[in-house]
C-alpha cells in the first residue's frame, strides 16, 4: 500500500475501500473481476497496489470504458462515478447477453434517482450489490486532496461561464464525502470577499449538504458537529504564492521540469530514457520533498556515502557516472542506489535551471513580494526593482510573473504605466495574462472605490530564519495557525455553522471558555483543519500544511481543492477566462422534394 503517515489520507481512503468493497468481495470464494472508470483508477492507483487487490480474490482490473471479453464463470465489481456515461456503460454489460456472471455496483457518491431507475430497468436480475460509498475525491498526498477537476477554475472565475452553479454543486457534493470519509462533520468558515462571493457560496452548499448528509447517516454518534473546522477561501485571496520561484524541492522541480502526471522523465549517462513516479511509495521524496534545495543538494550525496560506505568510493565525489559503476559493482543496493539516482538526476536539472536562469529572478521576486529587501530595508520604488528582470533576457512568462508580482505589490496599477509594462514585455496580443486576473477579484488597475482590495494582515515572522530568496512564506500558512490558535477574526472569517466553542487545534481553550486547561485530559488531542482553496492550490501551499501539523502536533491539517497549480498551468488557465466557449451547431440535411 502507499506510504504515507499513520492516519494519512491515502491510508483512510484505502480502509475505506477494504471495509466496503473488498469486504463484500471476501464473503464469496470465487475470484472477481475490478471494472473501473478514468476517476476510481486514479482512487484506487493512489491508495493500494494490484498485490493488495491479489489478496482480496480480485484478479484482474479493466476499464469500464474499453472493449472487453465475456467471461461468464467471474463476478463483476464495478466502482464507478454516478454519471449517465458510466451507467450506461454498466447497462450495456448486462442489456442484450450478460458479460459476467453478477454485477456488485459501488459509485463514489449518491445516484441520481433516473439513472437508478434506468439500471434497475435493464439489469436488476444480474446485479447482486448495489451501494453509494462517499468517496469522491482523490487522495493526492497524505494531507492533500483533490476533486481532479481542473476545468471548474474556468467554469468558476470565467465570465462566459454557464455551467458555474452545476460546479459548485458538485465541488460541495466532494467535500462532503472527503468529510464523510474522515467521519467529521466540521464547522464551516469562509473568508469574505468584498468583491466575489464564491467563498460564501461554496460554504453554504457544503454546510447545507453535511446537514443532509448527517440526517440520514446511519451512523448516530456523527449527528452533530465534531470538534473540526473547514475553511474555505477563493483563489484571490493569494495570487503571490502560486506566481514565485519556489526554491523548496517539490515546488521548484514541478515549476521547472516537465513533470507530467507526477512521472520525472531523465536520460541515464548511457543515454537511455528513464522515468521515475515522484509519489509516497518513494520514501526517500516524501524525507526531501519539502525541503529547500540547498539542503536537497547536500542532503543526496550523503545519503548514497552511507549506503556506499563500506566501500572504497565512500570518499570519493558522488556523480552520476559514479553511480552508474556502484551499481554494476553492488547488486545488492541496486534498489536503494536507482532510487538516489533518480533524486540525485532531479537535482542537479533543478540547480542547473536555477542557475541558468532563476537566481537571477528570486530576488527581485521576494523583495515585490515581501515588500522589503534582505535586511528589512521597505522597498519604496518597485519600479527600480522590476526593471532589471525586464531589461535582462528572461523568457517572456519569467518576465510576466514578476510584472504580476509587481501590480500585486502596488494593488493594481494605472492603466497607462500598464500599457507600457505590457509593450515591453512584448505580449500586447496576450495582455489576458494580466488582465485576466481581475476576474479572480485581484485588482490590476488602481482603484479609488469605496470598498479597496484590502491584502491580508501578516503574522510577524521576522525571527524566524530563512534563506534570502525564499523569504516569502504563503498567506495560508498565516491561516493555518491562526486557525489552530483560534485567532481568525470572524468578522473576515465569518461562521456559516458554528464549531464547538472549544475549539482550537493547539489545544489552547476558546477566549469564551472561562476556565483554563488545568492538565494533559482537558487538551484535545487528533482535531482536523480542513482547508479548501477554490481555483487550485500549490506546492508550496502544500507544504504549509505538513509544516504547521508538524509544529502544531495536536492538529492535522488536511488541504485541497479542485486541482494542483503550477505557476505554468495557472498562467495558461488565466490566459483562457476571456475566451469564449466555441458555439456548436447541427447541420440539418434536407431530404429532395418528390
Amino acid at each position: 500500500m502507499a506510504t504515507g503517515p499513520e492516519y494519512g489520507l491515502k491510508k483512510i481512503v484505502w480502509q475505506r475501500i477494504r471495509e466496503t468493497i473488498i469486504a463484500d468481495c471476501r464473503k464469496s470464494e470465487v475470484w472477481k473481476i475490478l471494472i473501473l472508470d478514468h476517476f476510481t483508477t486514479k482512487i484506487m492507483s493512489s491508495c493500494c497496489k494490484m498485490s493488495d487487490l491479489m489478496l482480496d480474490k480480485i484478479t484482474i482490473v479493466e476499464d469500464l470504458f474499453k472493449i472487453r471479453e465475456p467471461v461468464l464463470e467471474m463476478k463483476a465489481v464495478y466502482f464507478i462515478t454516478p454519471t449517465k456515461k458510466c451507467v450506461d456503460a454498466l447497462i450495456n454489460d448486462f442489456k442484450v447477453k450478460p458479460k459476467y456472471k453478477a454485477a456488485y455496483v459501488y459509485f463514489t457518491d449518491y445516484c441520481p434517482d433516473d439513472l437508478f431507475s434506468d439500471m434497475k430497468k435493464h439489469c436488476a436480475k444480474s446485479i447482486r450489490i448495489c451501494k453509494e460509498i462517499n468517496l469522491s475525491f482523490l487522495p493526492l498526498e497524505s494531507q492533500v486532496f483533490t476533486c481532479d477537476n481542473p476545468d471548474a477554475f474556468k467554469s468558476i472565475y470565467s465570465p462566459h461561464s454557464k455551467d458555474k452553479d452545476e460546479t459548485m454543486q458538485k465541488l460541495a457534493d466532494q467535500i462532503v464525502t472527503l468529510c464523510a470519509t474522515l467521519e467529521e462533520n466540521p464547522g464551516v468558515r469562509y473568508r469574505k470577499d468584498t468583491t466575489l462571493d464564491n467563498a460564501k457560496k461554496l460554504a453554504e452548499l457544503v454546510d447545507k449538504k453535511l446537514t443532509q448528509h448527517y440526517e440520514i447517516d446511519e451512523n448516530p454518534k456523527k449527528k452533530g458537529k465534531t470538534q473540526a473546522q473547514l475553511l474555505i477561501v477563493d483563489r484571490g485571496f493569494d495570487p503571490v504564492s502560486p506566481i514565485l520561484h519556489e526554491l523548496t524541492y517539490q515546488a521548484m522541480a514541478y515549476d521547472l521540469m516537465s513533470i507530467k502526471n507526477d512521472t520525472y522523465k531523465y536520460k541515464a549517462k548511457d543515454g537511455s530514457e528513464k522515468e521515475a513516479q515522484l509519489n509516497e511509495n518513494d520514501q526517500l521524496w516524501v524525507r526531501l520533498r519539502h525541503m529547500h534545495i540547498a539542503e536537497v543538494s547536500e542532503q543526496i550525496p550523503k545519503l548514497v556515502k552511507e549506503i556506499s560506505a563500506n566501500k572504497k568510493h565512500a570518499d570519493e565525489k558522488i556523480t552520476i557516472s559514479g553511480l552508474s559503476q556502484l551499481m554494476k559493482k553492488m547488486p545488492s543496493f541496486r534498489k536503494q542506489l536507482a532510487e538516489k539516482t533518480v533524486h540525485l538526476n532531479l537535482t542537479e536539472d533543478c540547480m542547473n535551471r536555477f542557475q541558468q536562469d532563476v537566481e537571477k529572478l528570486c530576488k527581485a521576486e521576494q523583495d515585490l513580494a515581501v515588500g522589503s529587501d534582505v535586511e528589512g530595508q521597505k522597498v519604496k520604488d518597485p519600479m527600480r526593482t522590476l526593471l532589471p528582470v525586464l531589461l535582462h533576457p528572461h523568457s517572456t512568462h519569467d518576465k510576466i510573473r514578476a510584472v504580476l508580482l509587481y501590480i500585486f505589490s502596488l494593488n493594481g496599477t494605472t492603466e497607462e504605466n500598464l500599457s507600457k509594462l505590457i509593450q515591453h514585455v512584448k505580449i500586447e496580443n496576450e495582455s489576458e495574462f494580466i488582465l485576466n486576473w481581475k476576474e479572480l477579484g485581484v485588482p490590476i488597475i488602481s482603484s479609488s472605490s469605496l470598498f479597496p482590495f484590502r491584502k491580508p494582515s501578516r503574522r510577524d515572522r521576522s525571527h524566524e530564519e530563512t534563506y534570502n530568496l525564499s523569504r516569502w512564506t504563503p498567506v495560508i500558512k498565516d491561516v493555518m495557525e491562526d486557525a489552530v490558535e483560534n485567532k481568525l477574526d470572524s468578522r473576515e472569517w465569518p461562521h456559516q455553522s458554528e464549531c464547538p466553542s472549544v475549539w482550537n487545534g493547539s489545544g489552547a481553550v476558546s477566549a469564551r471558555q472561562k476556565h483554563k486547561a488545568s492538565g494533559p485530559d482537558e487538551r484535545r488531542s487528533g482535531a482536523r483543519l480542513i482547508i479548501f482553496v477554490i481555483g487550485g492550490i500549490s506546492y508550496s501551499e502544500m507544504r504549509c500544511a505538513y509544516e504547521v501539523t508538524q509544529a502544531v502536533k495536536s492538529c492535522e491539517v488536511i488541504i485541497g481543492s479542485s486541482h494542483i497549480l503550477t505557476p505554468t498551468r495557472l498562467l495558461d488557465d488565466i490566459q483562457a477566462l476571456s475566451k469564449a466557449p466555441m458555439e456548436t451547431f447541427t447541420i440539418v440535411e434536407e431530404k429532395p422534394s418528390a
